[in-house]
């Protein structure tokens, strides 16, 4: 009985890791369509979507099936409380990359990112995706060094969100009212990402350290 209980709290931990891989899959489309303006890939991202949201329903439904059943204590019960919260970081995540191709949609045909920042909202977005990817791998391995790397990257995150905010801000913008708001939101919505990954580098964290660290806002 036992074992088929540690073998369902693997299978929890494993369909977080396949969540996290396609948001950060999603991330890395919602990017490209941007900078691309590709219709086809912007509705792909937003059509799939819902399936993100199945798999969130699914692992939130295997947790509580879990502490319905079993009624975990100590470590065990701390890993499932620990995965509900991972699992509503990574479907946010999933929503942000939904809002950038959402951005790129209402903008086809034409480009929602001016030339002369396109370089950087790529870099940004494809910095966010293999953040992503690696929040997976922190979950996968539990490694608290991949884990502090999370932080580190998300200082990258804020250093271009600054950047594009220099840009915009700067007496010489001359791209227009409409690009500079699409430019900011989608560049929150990495940010935003970021910190959700960010989360659950200190959930898994915390999960094996037990110690607790401040959120990011």
């Amino acid at each position: 009985m036992r074992d088929a209980y540690h073998e369902h709290l693997d299978g929890l931990n494993a369909s977080l890791v396949r969540l996290t891989g396609l948001v950060a899959g999603a991330l890395g489309r919602a990017t490209q369509a941007l900078v691309d303006a590709d219709l086809d890939l912007a509705q792909q991202v937003i059509s799939q979507d819902a399936d993100i949201d199945a798999m969130y329903a699914d692992i939130e439904q295997q947790a509580f099936d879990l502490l319905a059943r079993q009624q975990p204590v100590a470590g065990d019960l701390r890993a499932i409380v620990t995965s509900l919260r991972i699992v509503a970081d990574l479907e946010r995540s999933g929503d942000y990359a939904t809002h950038v191709a959402e951005v790129a949609r209402r903008r086809h045909p034409s480009p929602a990112v001016p030339a002369q920042l396109a370089p950087t909202v790529l870099e940004m977005g494809q910095m966010v995706q293999r953040i992503v990817a690696k929040a997976g791998a922190v979950i996968a391995s539990r490694d608290l060094r991949l884990a502090a790397e999370i932080e580190r990257d998300d200082d990258v995150i804020d250093a271009l969100h600054q950047r594009l905010f220099g840009v915009l801000l700067d007496d010489g913008w001359d791209g227009g009212v409409e690009a500079a708001i699409d430019v900011i939101l989608c560049s929150r919505y990495y940010e935003r990402a970021a910190d959700h990954a960010v989360s659950v580098a200190r959930r898994v964290s915390y999960l094996i350290t037990g110690e607790r660290v401040v959120e990011p806002i």
